[in-house]
């Protein structure tokens, strides 16, 4: 079984309407849709907004249906110019660019616990992603993704986060799951279809392209599985 998570209706709904034998399970606040595509069972869930809704979903997904790996699919800010308006972000890494013990004398983005910076994903799954890519012609770019409990809004904070974890793009979500995965050993990758540029403008745009940005990553999908 494959664990596909995203953060909003909008990014999991596509997915879930290619299923096939589909049922619902719902686990405290989470509905998990489990069915089939092309010959492959998944479990789809939607996480809500944020590190910690994720991170529950993930653990939760983690427990309850022992997924061989979680992909988490979504949108995003460009910190790359080499990212626009509906490409496509692979995570070599994740960080949480909001993780700030640095008083302590930690380098910024540290996590206490696991004592790294940034959260590998799965090589394989990389690979994989980057083929599937490739087959949907959608151009794309492989590296860090940063994520933190903001949405990017300003040229100030995008070039924190590119400057000093030399992010390729910003989400809210894909680090806390990388985290959940990362202590309970499963592969783990995130793609991001890039919704907007995670400057002053960023709000406009993400309104504007998030429906292209959703539809790539539905075109990634059909090319993976």
């Amino acid at each position: 079984m494959i664990g596909i998570i995203g953060a909003m209706q909008i990014e999991v709904d596509a997915i879930k309407q290619k299923l096939t034998k589909t049922k619902e399970i719902k686990i405290g606040s989470i509905t998990f849709v489990v069915g089939e595509y092309n010959n492959q069972e998944f479990v789809i869930a939607q996480c809500g907004i944020g590190k910690v809704f994720a991170a529950i979903c993930a653990q939760t997904m983690i427990m309850h249906f022992n997924p061989k790996y979680i992909l988490n699919i979504g949108v995003g800010g460009s910190l790359s110019k080499n990212l626009n308006v509906g490409y496509i972000a692979i995570s070599s890494a994740l960080v949480q660019h909001d993780m700030d013990t640095s008083p302590l004398g930690d380098p910024k983005g540290l996590i206490s616990g696991i004592n790294v910076i940034e959260i590998p994903a799965d090589k394989d799954l990389i690979n994989k992603i980057e083929q599937a890519v490739k087959k949907a012609s959608i151009n794309y770019e492989i590296g860090v993704i940063g994520s933190g409990d903001q949405f990017i809004n300003s040229v100030e904070k995008k070039d924190f986060i590119k400057k000093t974890f030399n992010a390729i793009a910003c989400d809210m979500e894909g680090a806390a799951i990388a985290q959940v995965c990362y202590v309970n050993n499963v592969p783990f990758a995130a793609i991001r279809a890039i919704s907007d540029n995670a400057d002053g403008k960023s709000h406009v745009d993400y309104s504007d392209f998030i429906q292209i940005a959703v539809n790539n990553t539905l075109k990634v999908f059909s090319n993976l599985y």
